[in-house]
């Protein structure tokens, strides 16, 4: 690294007096995202040139939380100091597990770094919503992406009805938790997860023989094992099997929108 270090610094004095894809008259920081879940909320809330790069897993349909079109729209990194450096950005958006070298590094250089925890619930991920947006430089985008958020949960909060029993089978055969953003989004739209009930934590795993033993109302499923794909889950008439993007799993913002109408669409089929 430290045979980089002057590279690097000649490289980035070449491009500070070239033109940059900052917003005209620098009033907004250009930005590089190297989270999935802050991708896409910055996509929504900043100017046009001014995120100049999101990270590679938001172009992975297996790890994007992003729609492809969106995604497409910027350009990628995979996050080393050297990718960062080169775009020349005023701030960093990172996820709280960013290497520390990795931040030092970028600090050294006098790039501003924001980390920003994991979503447990729709409070949590519409604060993040302001917080990004306030760095972004827009308080008003993050406000009125807040509303969205609210107003799509509004529309699938079920009017009247018991809570219909669900399971979510994720990725790996795993459950999630009940302090986990999807499981709020379960109750916000009329559901009651069966997992907590079963003695199932996050990330505890759960077999075929399981689920055909005690088969919940709605089996959710959000994963691609053999066992999730077996023919006998329908043969299960009293339990209904729906499929759910995993794309919708881990990140809030502007994800929650699309979550909340495929949750609302799926309890009103479970009816």
């Amino acid at each position: 690294m430290s045979r980089l270090l002057p590279a690097l610094a000649l490289l980035l004095a070449g491009c500070a007096g070239a033109e940059s894809a900052r917003v005209a008259g620098g009033e907004r920081p250009s930005i590089v995202s190297l989270n999935p879940c802050t991708d896409a909320v910055l996509a929504e809330v900043t100017a046009p040139g001014q995120l100049l790069a999101i990270s590679h897993y938001s172009k992975d349909p297996r790890s994007s939380s992003m729609d492809p079109g969106m995604a497409a729209r910027f350009a990628a990194t995979g996050g080393t100091v050297e990718e960062v450096l080169a775009l020349d950005p005023d701030l960093v958006v990172a996820g709280s597990f960013l290497a520390p070298a990795t931040r030092a590094a970028l600090e050294d250089f006098g790039v501003e770094v924001a980390t920003f925890d994991i979503a447990r619930d729709v409070a949590s991920s519409e604060a993040q919503v302001r917080d990004l947006a306030a760095l972004a430089g827009d308080p008003e985008a993050g406000e009125a992406l807040v509303a969205q958020i609210e107003h799509a949960l509004s529309e699938a909060a079920p009017a009247t009805g018991e809570p219909v029993e669900i399971l979510l089978w994720q990725p790996g055969g795993i459950v999630a938790g009940e302090q986990e953003l999807v499981s709020d989004l379960l109750r916000r739209t009329g559901f009651a997860n069966v997992a907590p009930r079963r003695g199932l934590g996050q990330a505890d795993y759960v077999a075929l023989e399981e689920v055909v033993a005690t088969p919940p109302r709605v089996l959710l499923v959000a994963g691609g094992e053999v066992g999730q794909r077996h023919p006998v889950l329908d043969r299960l008439p009293q339990m209904r099997r729906e499929a759910f993007d995993t794309s919708l799993l881990y990140c809030g913002g502007p994800t929650i929108i699309r979550a909340a109408e495929r949750l609302a669409e799926i309890r009103e089929d479970a009816a």
